[in-house]
């Protein structure tokens, strides 16, 4: 592929437009999706401890379970820095929703940023096997985890998450499969949608929250 087909390091509204027609015109799925919804929204978080805590959250249950338990933990938390939350007990944690198993999650991220371990703020510069590494580094990230924030707070072009149900869901829907493919067919799917695979997923992910 030539340079300049070559995406930007990181997405913006206007970049995510550009990666929309790119696809858009070599694959009439994704061009069916975008003609009946419009294009999909960028989608973007703030890079830092909150945003990677509240995507730990996410982690197999629902987008709106999770949402519930992060807003309950910022009326507890003011700001919420790896100090306040490491200051949480474990009956406050249950409280606002946290299992055991993701408060262990959350604390072990919060005493990895707060010894260096993970410099959440050097990630922006590295490539993103090294931040993918990096973040799986700490027990608790995975790659759906590291795919997500690689995508919402980094705002990488060209990560695609193929653990996520969403995406396998919508993937069969929008290609017309006569199944879910599992994580190893939807990895060699995406592969047709390099350099932005990250839009691609959007575009997905759109059709999921849309369609019904």
């Amino acid at each position: 592929m030539s340079e300049q087909h070559l995406p930007p390091k990181q997405l913006d509204e206007r970049i995510l437009l550009h990666g929309v027609a790119y696809l858009c015109a070599r694959d009439a799925d994704l061009a069916r999706v975008v003609d009946e919804f419009g294009p999909p929204p960028l989608w973007a978080r703030p890079p830092g401890f909150a945003t990677l805590l509240h995507i730990i959250l996410e982690q197999q249950v629902s987008l709106a379970s999770a949402h519930a338990a992060f807003r309950k933990l910022g009326e507890r938390v003011r700001p919420l820095t790896p100090g306040n939350f490491l200051a949480l007990d474990d009956a406050t944690l249950r409280e606002v929703g946290f299992s055991r198993q993701k408060a262990r999650y959350g604390r072990l991220l919060a005493r990895a940023v707060l010894d260096g371990s993970l410099d959440l703020e050097a990630l922006a510069e590295l490539d993103d096997d090294e931040v993918r590494r990096r973040l799986k580094s700490i027990k608790g990230i995975g790659d759906w985890t590291a795919n997500i924030y690689m995508m919402e707070a980094l705002l990488r072009p060209d990560v695609w998450p193929s653990g996520d149900l969403a995406l396998a869901n919508a993937a069969r829907r929008v290609k017309g499969l006569a199944r879910r493919p599992s994580p190893v067919q939807l990895e060699e799917l995406g592969q047709r949608y390099r350099p932005w695979r990250a839009v691609a997923a959007r575009i997905f992910w759109h059709h999921y929250l849309s369609a019904g």
